[in-house]
């Protein structure tokens, strides 16, 4: 029995794998250990991972933070204190989208979500990254970034007075709150990037589609355009931004020239067939 975990910063997606195919999803809190150290992880799955079955064969854990030895450790740490495994992998939420997006073939994969990131994977490994920076740096095309924005143009009065008013009628808030949100609470990224709904619901404003054409466009720009043959390499996207914005998303590739290839709303469907065949099976043991 193979347990796969797909984890950004706002929810974890876990499919229970066994040789007859798909036993059971289980979603839970985001995990992430830019911000989380391992007793946080650990004290979310205990009260949150439903599955009554805590010893899998193998446990394969893609996540947003875990781009080094030593936030992957943290990642582990935690599992091992709720999960029994003799074999592990801890991978970047990028592997998990250029395994889902590629399978065993090269292409550029890019995550549109709450944050955002891309590679140039050759079928087997990332052999080039743009570094996404964060959405205070980067991001482009993100959640965060995106709502960001509309915040900005709300409380900065940038879009019409009608726009302003159905926003504070969809979210009763303040300014005061807000900025609290931002600047003084945990997850500033995940709050902000919970203002896109808004985004999608009125996306048929031209105001409004112009904040999602401009930020996918600043990530066509200053991340797609730095790779190797990216002309006639296929351009893959997972994530809620790519999934709902996706006619958007296509006008800003078209305008670069770009191959748009598959668009799909979450990696797991794609991990669960690259787990399925031979090459997926790739395990680290503990210890």
């Amino acid at each position: 029995m193979i347990l796969i975990a797909d984890s950004g910063t706002t929810k974890t997606e876990w499919c229970i794998l066994t040789p007859e195919g798909v036993s059971e999803t289980v979603i839970t809190s985001g995990i992430n250990p830019f911000y989380q150290d391992a007793s946080n992880i650990s004290a979310i799955l205990k009260n949150e991972f439903t599955y009554g079955v805590k010893k899998f064969d193998s446990i394969f854990f893609y996540g947003a933070g875990c781009t080094n030895k030593e936030k992957e450790d943290i990642v582990r740490t935690a599992l091992l204190e709720v999960f029994t495994s003799d074999h592990m992998l801890i991978g970047s939420d990028l592997l998990a989208a250029a395994r889902s997006l590629c399978q065993d073939r090269p292409g550029i994969a890019c995550i549109l979500g709450t944050g955002s990131n891309s590679c140039l994977y050759n079928g087997s490994i990332i052999a080039e990254n743009v570094s996404p920076l964060g959405f205070i740096l980067g991001d482009e095309g993100s959640g965060a970034v995106m709502g960001k924005q509309l915040i900005s143009d709300v409380l900065k009065k940038q879009i019409s007075p009608d726009l302003i008013k159905d926003f504070f009628e969809t979210f009763p808030t303040t300014a005061t709150e807000i900025l609290e949100n931002v600047y003084r609470k945990p997850f500033p990224s995940r709050y902000l990037a919970g203002f896109t709904r808004f985004l999608s619901k009125n996306i048929h404003h031209p105001e409004i589609e112009q904040i999602v054409i401009n930020s996918l466009r600043k990530f066509a720009e200053r991340n797609l355009l730095q790779y190797t043959s990216i002309e006639s390499t296929p351009v893959h996207f997972t994530g809620s931004i790519a999934f709902f914005f996706k006619l958007q998303l296509s006008k800003v590739l078209a305008e670069q020239n770009l191959i748009l290839g598959n668009v799909v709303h979450t990696p797991m469907g794609g991990l669960i067939a690259y787990h399925q065949n031979s090459g997926g099976l790739q395990t680290i043991k503990i210890g």
